[in-house]
């Protein structure tokens, strides 16, 4: 059950043709949002910008008159350096330039669990890990999403524009590995922690993780639950059916060791 804001806002939603922009496409709207939409391939939508993140005049458009930002493009694997540096790198900047420019005061920014993907995952269920660990990407995008949290906190001191970095784990409509059952995001939970990133009170630059209140829960969801985040899904009804056909994770093997995954090995392999 969702509770409506008493007033509408306008919130750009950055990739929105993604897999993540879709599910909320229709998750967010009951909050009390209405959604301007923006992402390189076009949806059918009455308000919606069709533009990289490079174009800085189609960015300056989008962002006009919106009251916040969720910002979730950009490519979401690993990729070639250069590709990762255009589009997560380049172009989140822009999007702080253009709402900066604007005077849009608050953002969500997608970061990910792969800004620490080298942290030694935890071998039971503990939510041991703090939002405060080290950084230690596992790849370049990892990398790319370490550096959108860099940004935001320079955005924070130097301009007064709040972000809340959301360390996403996997947001699926069901987990569909074993791993997954320690980082699941379900999208109802997803739309839960969005509509908490974006109202709650003097955020400044917080860092949080985003899952849902998993048994086998790796990190600590503390700094998300003060924000007013209050999770209803838990990965355990799908974890008999997932070990039967996959196992249990295994210390031995170098895409269980770390938070990560499959991203720490070389190459990186996924899906994860």
């Amino acid at each position: 059950m969702t509770t409506p804001l008493s007033s509408p806002r306008t919130v750009l939603l950055t990739g929105a043709a993604g897999g993540l922009g879709t599910l909320m496409r229709e998750l967010l709207p009951p909050y009390g949002y209405s959604l301007r939409l923006f992402d390189q391939r076009p949806i059918d939508n009455g308000d919606a910008v069709t533009a990289e993140l490079a174009d800085k005049e189609a960015l300056r458009e989008a962002v006009r008159g919106v009251d916040a930002i969720v910002h979730l493009a950009g490519i979401s694997l690993e990729a070639p350096f250069e590709q990762i540096l255009r589009a997560n790198i380049e172009g989140t900047y822009h999007l702080y330039e253009a709402a900066r420019a604007a005077g849009v005061r608050r953002i969500v920014f997608a970061s990910s669990n792969h800004a620490v993907g080298f942290t030694p995952r935890p071998e039971d269920g503990s939510g041991a890990i703090p939002a405060d660990t080290p950084r230690r990407p596992d790849t370049y995008y990892g990398l790319s999403k370490g550096f959108g949290e860099d940004l935001a906190s320079l955005y924070w001191d130097l301009h007064g524009i709040e972000t809340v970095s959301v360390r996403i784990g996997a947001c699926e409509p069901e987990p569909t590995t074993v791993r997954m059952l320690s980082l699941w995001l379900s999208p109802a939970d997803c739309a839960r922690l969005l509509h908490a990133a974006l109202t709650a009170p003097g955020v400044g630059h917080t860092v949080v993780y985003g899952s849902s209140a998993n048994t086998r829960l790796w990190w600590d969801l503390s700094a998300a639950r003060a924000l007013g985040y209050d999770p209803q899904d838990d990965s355990e009804p799908y974890a008999a059916g997932l070990i039967a056909a996959q196992g249990e994770l295994d210390p031995r093997n170098p895409e269980h060791t770390h938070l990560g995954g499959a991203f720490c090995t070389d190459p990186p392999r996924w899906p994860y």
